[in-house]
């Protein structure tokens, strides 16, 4: 038995006027999704518990069957995970994104114009981050390089008891009105304002505004959290799995999971990764015995945060047409059971271009038991209304993987 989850992050949204009140996900042809939508389970899945912002760290744990309320320490432990970084019990991770400020005058009045400074390369970032560590790193302090605009820092016997913003749920708004808030914090807000005389105007840079890019110019740090400690997901399902995506937190939890990792050429987390690449590697992965395929695809959720309606609608059916339908295409010619379940891990609306902790829509196919053909049955939030609800996203994995 084979089993395959695909996540288009973020996918989920609501009724936009200038797509004549539908959804994003009901304005794409999805034509490989919806057919196993005709002949499988829709329904609605609350992946976001109850008091718990609405992270991706979060819905990723609860859609491959972990409790975040159980398991949930902080998203940048997971991703120091995936960078290799060995955190010790009394160290303390903080996402640290590179993103682009815009404006004059003093740092408070800058305006966070794009948390992800117009998808800047890993190569270029690690340019940035060096002249970072340069001027910040001690014996208590260390950044490490990520992938694209995400980072990591790491601080020894440091605390978790600050209040630090997402930059992606603050677009278009002042610095100052979301700088780090709780004792002990001042070091925090000291480096982001340092950092920003820094990266300005660094050679990476300039480079990028001769090209009409945006510019890399402060470091946004966030996200903090202790060591994770998830318990193994093959003790759990009794199965073996591999996980595929661009970005460092869904890497991390495989990590942390026992899941193998798969790294893909050219996978960057945005509308332009290697969607036939993450097809191919999870077809391999597949064959090499694996029972189990997490694909996660971030483009979506990128869209959104990028207000890009028309680029979210073309991503999903990238993601229909370049990863959804060569798997299932393989599957069926190897004479393979299996089942696949689609689903986002969260909404992420273009009107508010954040995360929502409002249900998501998924489809689930068994190949072994088809369910009696309906049309009407498709991957959106209007039909999954009308189908089965589950309350948590482990409680939708443990029925997935027939637990």
């Amino acid at each position: 038995m084979k089993y395959l989850i695909l996540v288009p992050d973020g996918a989920g949204d609501e009724k936009i006027e200038a797509l004549g009140g539908k959804t994003p996900l009901e304005a794409a042809e999805l034509e490989n999704i919806d057919a196993l939508a005709h002949r499988g389970i829709v329904g609605m899945v609350k992946t976001i518990p109850d008091g718990v912002p609405p992270g991706s760290d979060a819905a990723n744990l609860s859609v491959m069957g972990y409790d975040p309320s159980v398991y949930l320490t902080g998203r940048s432990p997971l991703e120091a995970a995936s960078i290799g970084i060995d955190m010790s019990d009394t160290d303390v991770a903080f996402r640290t994104n590179i993103v682009t400020l815009e404006g004059d005058g003093d740092y408070e009045d800058l305006i966070i114009a794009d948390h992800s400074s117009g998808d800047i390369t890993t190569e270029e970032a690690a340019q940035l981050i060096e002249a970072v560590n340069d001027a910040f790193a001690d014996e208590s302090i260390r950044f490490y390089t990520g992938v694209s605009y995400r980072h990591c820092m790491i601080v020894h016997n440091g605390s978790t008891e600050y209040s630090l913003t997402p930059p992606h749920d603050v677009l278009t708004q002042r610095v100052g009105d979301h700088l780090p808030r709780g004792e002990g914090s001042r070091f925090i807000t000291d480096m982001m304002k340092k950092s920003y005389d820094i990266l300005k105007d660094h050679p990476v840079n300039r480079e990028r505004i001769k090209k009409g890019l945006n510019p890399a110019n402060s470091l946004w740090i966030w996200g903090q959290g202790r060591k994770p400690a998830l318990s193994s997901f093959s003790d759990k399902y009794g199965i073996k799995g591999a996980a595929i995506s661009a970005v460092d937190l869904i890497k991390g939890i495989a990590i942390c999971a026992g899941l193998e990792s798969i790294d893909v050429e050219g996978a960057t987390g945005t509308l332009n990764t290697n969607f036939e690449g993450k097809a191919k590697a999870a077809v391999e992965e597949f064959k090499n015995g694996m029972d189990f395929v997490y694909i996660h695809l971030e483009g979506p959720d990128e869209c959104s945060h990028q207000g890009d309606m028309e680029g979210k609608i073309r991503c999903m059916e990238s993601i229909d047409k370049k990863v959804l339908k060569p798997v299932v295409d393989y599957l069926r010619e190897a004479g393979e059971e299996f089942r696949v379940l689609i689903v986002p891990d969260h909404r992420t609306p273009l009107a508010i271009r954040t995360h929502s902790a409002d249900p998501v829509p998924f489809v689930i196919y068994d190949s072994r038991k088809e369910e009696p053909y309906n049309e009407k049955k498709c991957f959106s939030e209007k039909s999954g209304a009308e189908g089965m609800y589950f309350n948590s996203g482990f409680e939708l994995a443990d029925f997935f993987f027939e637990k």
